[in-house]
């Protein structure tokens, strides 16, 4: 599945709030490595470069639109192109940052545990993922997939993201592999939108794109008018046309 640095920009804004709230809560000192897994375009690696100005910062993600836009965001950064579910740190790192990436990997049980143990003594661990998948948003294009000429071809595509589990799991998991000090928190921003296409535009940039993945070009403009015409019905304009989205998300930072 490719990704859309171009696309995934268009909604920077709303994107970056998350990073700036994890990365809040982030308060270890003498911070000298920093990692941030699933690094998109860059942004939140600008943060974290602002936030640890002296510190060796290591970007990573599997799409190369998005490394190209990272490296000419900050030159000076190091990204690289690294599966996360097979990544290892080199050394222990004071900080491994995840914005919106972990729910596209696989097997939470082993994944976290494994971060945890490539933290140094007194590191970090931050995460924040979308927990999005019972809105209508991704409900409805769960419901299409399932509804037209292109169904035979969607049935695994649910699967691409981890499966979710609720925030004690992840605070028993944690607290289980050592970690002290984890705070878990859920919070949904409301983001104004110019209107039912511009929900749509978002979710092209994300969780649509493994159902489009799968479809030719004619389907693709079939299934987004099928998927418009519902978000339309699911998020009603406000009198001036705006659209409220509601968007969950859940948060999790844990010291080793």
């Amino acid at each position: 599945m490719d990704w859309s640095a171009a696309q995934y920009g268009k909604f920077e804004v709303e994107r970056s709030r998350p990073a700036v709230d994890l990365l809040a809560r982030v308060a270890t000192e003498g911070v000298t490595s920093v990692v941030d897994l699933g690094c998109g375009p860059g942004n939140s690696t600008e943060l974290l470069a602002d936030r640890f100005p002296l510190a060796g910062i290591v970007g990573l993600d599997l799409s190369e639109d998005m490394l190209a836009a990272a490296r000419a965001r900050l030159p000076a950064a190091d990204f690289r192109r690294q599966d996360i579910a097979a990544w290892q740190p080199a050394a222990p790192v004071d900080v491994i940052f995840a914005n919106a990436s972990l729910q596209w990997v696989p097997d939470h049980e082993t994944l976290f545990p494994a971060l945890l143990a490539g933290l140094a003594p007194g590191g970090t661990l931050a995460v924040q993922m979308p927990d999005n998948l019972d809105e209508p948003t991704h409900r409805l294009m769960r419901e299409i997939a399932t509804d037209g000429p292109w169904s035979g071809r969607m049935t695994d595509v649910a699967a691409g993201r981890a499966a979710r589990h609720d925030p004690a799991w992840y605070y028993e998991l944690l607290g289980g592999h050592g970690a002290h000090a984890i705070d878990v928190w859920r919070t949904t921003y409301y983001h104004p939108l110019a209107g039912a296409a511009a929900v749509v535009e978002w979710l092209k940039g994300t969780g649509l794109r493994p159902y489009l993945a799968r479809l030719s070009p004619e389907e693709t403009g079939d299934f987004l008018d099928r998927y418009g015409a519902a978000i339309g019905e699911a998020y009603p304009a406000l009198a001036g046309g705006t659209v409220f989205l509601p968007f969950p998300r859940l948060f999790l930072v844990a010291t080793r």
